[in-house]
């Protein structure tokens, strides 16, 4: 492989795509800025953003994703392009994350997430390792042990970025960080369904009104009760995609007392209403 493009790596909204490096050494181009892969590191790209892959200074550019076969697939595709005697190695994939269409998650991610598994000792280079020879060598309920060893490595490198921003002050990963809204947040996602007032979260917080409160507008641009009701539509939104309750039971889960008024506010949040949310990801799945 000499030079490749990944101008749409991942169509899934719902998804974050990544590059392994299991063989040699090459760069990666980002926003105009090249970084340097070496083998066993990791880069993540949590939007699908267009970027480049190289080993070289030139030659043909290839697009990967145009000549995978279609899925599903019983192994993993293997590509190979170019005539270079510098041989290059990676591993390409996506792990699916329903939490990417929620916003406060969202917006907490970088564009490109590049983590290096070169220091002595790093278990994730093991991890790593272990993938390799499951993709040359697949044997009966490989793709089930390939689909876990991608979500441990996705779910570190994630937690890397977190350890790695210490200092930040507003979004989601420092609202994780803050004791008061931290814990506020470990409620309100540990039981969704419980009908949470702002007394009832003040008192298991040790917090006043205006402390948490302000302390939840600082850091997430919005109040404990409305990051609830988001918090609630997402897991709303994910239960109308994954079965067929009924509206009526999916709108009282949220915490909505009739099914009108779930709908306006679904309609707010995703721009239809959840019949046709539900009937439109049908069509297309």
């Amino acid at each position: 492989m000499e030079f490749c493009s990944f101008n749409d790596p991942c169509t899934n909204a719902d998804a974050i795509g990544f590059h392994i490096l299991a063989a040699g050494s090459c760069w990666i181009e980002f926003d105009g800025r090249r970084t340097t892969l070496r083998e066993g590191d990791i880069a993540a790209f949590p939007f699908s953003s267009p970027h480049f892959i190289g080993a070289g200074t030139g030659g043909q550019i290839f697009d990967p994703g145009g000549a995978l076969p279609p899925p599903p697939w019983s192994e993993t595709p293997i590509l190979h392009f170019g005539d270079s005697d510098r041989v290059v190695r990676f591993l390409c994939g996506y792990v699916r994350c329903e939490a990417m269409h929620f916003l406060p998650f969202r917006e907490a991610l970088p564009e490109f997430n590049h983590v290096s598994t070169a220091n002595e000792g790093d278990w994730l280079s093991g991890v790593v390792s272990q993938i390799v020879p499951e993709v040359d060598h697949p044997h009966s309920g490989g793709m089930a042990i390939l689909e876990r060893l991608t979500e441990i490595i996705l779910l570190e490198v994630l937690r890397r970025q977190l350890s790695a921003e210490p200092n930040r002050t507003t979004g989601w990963l420092a609202a994780i960080r803050d004791p008061v809204v931290g814990r506020c947040l470990q409620l309100i996602h540990g039981d969704p369904l419980c009908p949470w007032t702002l007394k009832d979260l003040m008192n298991e917080v040790g917090a006043s009104r205006s402390v948490l409160s302000e302390r939840f507008q600082n850091i997430l641009g919005t109040g404990p009760i409305s990051y609830m009701r988001d918090w609630r539509l997402f897991l709303a939104r994910e239960q109308l995609l994954q079965g067929d309750q009924a509206i009526s039971i999916i709108a009282f889960n949220a915490g909505y007392s009739s099914e009108a008024a779930f709908n306006r506010a679904f309609v707010r949040a995703n721009g239809m209403p959840p019949a046709a949310f539900r009937a439109n990801h049908r069509k297309r799945a």
